[in-house]
């Protein structure tokens, strides 16, 4: 895998690499934002791209009615597997804590759900500035530990995660 222009792909239980002349020579045609025609084996396929977290190189493809999950790793990606380090956005987060002290005006989100790379929590208003607090990985709520109208202080646990 020393190769950069080449890349391992996990579909489900499926591992298997590509490289980028392959994926040049792919008959895909991107006809929406999120959905796309394919011409594989003399067959079509309509694809829709359901989630995408670009840090954490996956995303969610829904065809004919099946769901699959899609890992891509590139060479720098293998290798710090190899070594035994995971990249920055594999980390887990377990809390969302307060930027700065502030009043929480909404809260978006309850314990349970799922969310997605980029979602808002919640909205925080400080110096007469309205703040949405965003997610940075795909996570589930545990714990909404602030409501509505509460003033919190800088570093405080906003939400828990599971």
């Amino acid at each position: 895998m020393e190769n950069t222009s080449s890349y391992k792909v996990s579909v489900n239980d499926l591992q298997f690499n590509i490289d980028k002349e392959s994926l040049h020579q792919a008959d895909i045609l991107q006809i929406a934002p999120d959905h796309f025609h394919i011409i594989h084996n003399h067959k079509t396929y309509t694809a829709q791209v359901r989630q995408l977290s670009r840090s954490a190189k996956q995303l969610e493809v829904e065809m004919d009615g099946e769901i699959f999950t899609i890992d891509i790793k590139d060479a720098l990606d293998i290798k710090l597997d190899q070594m035994g380090f995971k990249t920055v956005s594999a980390r887990l987060i377990k809390e969302i804590k307060a930027p700065m002290p502030g009043l929480v005006l909404e809260v978006v989100v309850k314990p349970g759900q799922e969310v997605a790379e980029g979602e808002k929590l919640l909205i925080l208003s400080a110096m007469k500035m309205e703040n949405s607090i965003l997610i940075h990985t795909p996570a589930t709520i545990k714990k909404v530990c602030v409501k509505p109208g509460e003033a919190v202080e800088k570093g405080q646990v906003l939400i828990e995660l599971e």
